[in-house]
């Protein structure tokens, strides 16, 4: 239990009560209480009751549900909604723009209790008839619910991982002196994940399999399952563990085979021929071994995607790739000028206690009213603090930034005096998401020939399992940001992970520099460095090309040169 889990407990909370026709002030308490709660730094955990009551919206009969909640996971209210809302309904409540008195209208007038049901109604036309609804609100609903139809199933790769290692090394612990390794999408660290899969060396297949099918946290699938292949469950999760016999080059090989995706080994090698045919008739006791086999030299297992990586191995081009350590500093952070969760001095003091030599402060603009944006009075009051900080805390150095919200016509927040007193600009839509292609990619164009624009922010503002994000013209716009001199975002935050790293080839090859930002809103937020650092990793991004990587008074030259 933590502090997000509570929360969202108490926006569930708040929503059945909406959904059951609860007394107004009620179901304002729940919500107000989560509102507030979602702003507070300190652990919820064990926080003791008179201390809970001190805190924003949270009045004594919701600091005791958020006791319950601790201890039992939920609360006796919030059992009997639960129990009296059928569970298709309770799932239409994650259904982003239909709210709590919309779906009981569903349920209660119409027979919709079901996501399933209202997938129908959208393509009967149905919706668009009930009151409250019309043609496009059926539209964005058909979408969105075609959306999570499509992710059933996946899982991002930031909340998978740690499970998938414990599973390793669980499954070490009952083969003991074994090799068991990760292969297939969780060695490529691919950021959306459908199955665990693994490879375990062995000299008896058959005895090994039936081991597998007795681990008590494994549940298998024996039809699946095949003579060298155990398919079935962990918790959620699908698993697939490939048992191989236990000699090096054997292993090896398959290590290879199973990693690669179905694009990666159906590219030409040089020879000409397919790559999975040379790479099974090749012998070697590594993976680079057996890639200089077949004249390649060793490609990460992060870029076996079928991408450029082939070709480039084969001229021996391939980048070394950047590494979570080569990173020198954070940019797009929030603070509690904000919705930021830390000050100005705590985010610089953590990012210290991390090794980073500077932070890129990027709070919100004023046009951002849901999220606290800054007006000039408050720019020039942070602004004030961090010269102050900057004085103290040398040589660590806070640059001056802002996240500007691109307007709908593609301009951005300020005045031009404004503009010109921060020393970085991250460019980013966050309103009115619903555009058409060319409506986006001219919103984005603009910004991005604006000369104060410094970086591109989460380019398509996708959500990864979430929302699709709108649709723009990649090569459009990288082609505008290399011609107006404009980084582009990998936005680290693993919902996000924008830009795609599919699209990393391209801006390299325009010359495009990269920056990996966090866009933290607190503290642990800038640990999400990580997952941005795959992500370049999977586009085949180096650290010569890449932001963060550069010291001080590179980036102070960069940011004088976007400005000039």
């Amino acid at each position: 239990m933590n502090n997000n889990e509570i929360i969202k407990i108490l926006k569930l909370s708040a929503a059945l009560l909406e959904l059951h026709e609860a007394n107004d002030f009620k179901v304002k308490a729940y919500a107000s209480a989560a509102f507030n709660l979602d702003k507070v730094e300190h652990s919820l955990v064990d926080m003791p009751a008179h201390e809970l009551v001190k805190l924003q919206g949270v009045s004594k009969s919701i600091a005791e549900k958020i006791i319950a909640i601790r201890e039992k996971g939920s609360f006796e209210e919030l059992d009997e909604l639960v129990t009296n809302t059928p569970q298709g309904v309770l799932e239409m409540l994650d259904i982003k723009g239909v709210g709590p008195k919309k779906i009981r209208s569903l349920w209660k007038e119409h027979a919709i209790d079901t996501p399933q049901k209202l997938l129908q109604a959208c393509e009967e036309d149905r919706l668009s008839k009930i009151k409250g609804f019309g043609a496009k609100t059926q539209e964005t609903i058909k979408k969105g619910l075609l959306f999570s139809k499509a992710q059933q199933g996946n899982f991002l790769y930031a909340d998978i991982e740690e499970y998938a290692f414990k599973l390793q090394d669980a499954l070490k612990d009952i083969f003991k002196n074994t090799r068991v390794e990760q292969t297939g999408q969780l060695r490529r660290r691919l950021d959306i994940i459908d199955k665990l899969e693994y490879l375990i060396e062995t000299d008896d297949a058959p005895a090994t399999l039936k081991a597998l099918d007795d681990v008590a946290f494994l549940l298998p699938n024996k039809k699946a399952s095949g003579p060298f292949t155990w398919k079935g469950h962990a918790k959620d999760f699908e698993v697939e563990v490939i048992v191989k016999a236990a000699k090096p080059a054997t292993f090896e090989k398959r290590w290879l085979l199973t990693t690669a995706s179905e694009l990666h080994l159906g590219a030409t090698s040089p020879s000409g021929k397919a790559l999975y045919s040379e790479l099974s008739e090749a012998n070697g006791t590594t993976e680079k071994e057996l890639y200089t086999q077949v004249g390649l030299t060793y490609i990460e297992p992060e870029m076996r995607e079928g991408l450029q990586e082939v070709a480039l191995a084969a001229q021996g081009k391939l980048p070394k790739l950047i590494e979570y350590s080569d990173m020198k500093g954070v940019l797009h952070n929030h603070s509690t000028y904000s919705d930021g969760k830390n000050t100005l001095r705590e985010m610089a003091e953590a990012c210290m206690e991390l090794g980073y030599e500077y932070l890129g402060i990027s709070d919100h603009s004023v046009s951002a009213f849901y999220a606290s944006g800054l007006d000039e009075d408050r720019v020039a009051q942070q602004h004030k603090e961090i010269d102050e900080l900057n004085k103290e805390l040398a040589p660590f150095v806070i640059f001056k930034g802002i996240e500007s919200d691109i307007l709908n016509d593609g301009s951005l927040d300020y005045s031009e005096d404004v503009l010109k007193s921060f020393d970085f600009i991250v460019s980013s839509i966050h309103s009115n998401l619903n555009m058409d292609m060319d409506k986006a990619t001219m919103r984005l164009k603009k910004a991005i020939e604006n000369p104060y624009t410094t970086i591109l922010g989460h380019m398509t503002g996708r959500l990864l399992l979430k929302r699709e994000g709108y649709p723009v013209n990649h090569r459009y716009i990288i082609d505008a940001c290399a011609a107006n001199d404009v980084i582009i975002e990998i936005n680290a935050n693993p919902w996000r992970l924008d830009i795609d790293w599919r699209w990393i080839p391209y801006c390299l090859e325009k010359g495009v520099m990269l920056s990996i930002n966090p866009d933290a809103h607190e503290i642990p937020g800038l640990m999400d460095m990580y997952y941005g650092t795959l992500t370049g990793r999977k586009g085949g991004l180096s650290k010569e090309h890449c932001l963060n990587t550069k010291t001080v008074d590179e980036v102070v030259s960069i940011f004088q040169k976007s400005k000039s």
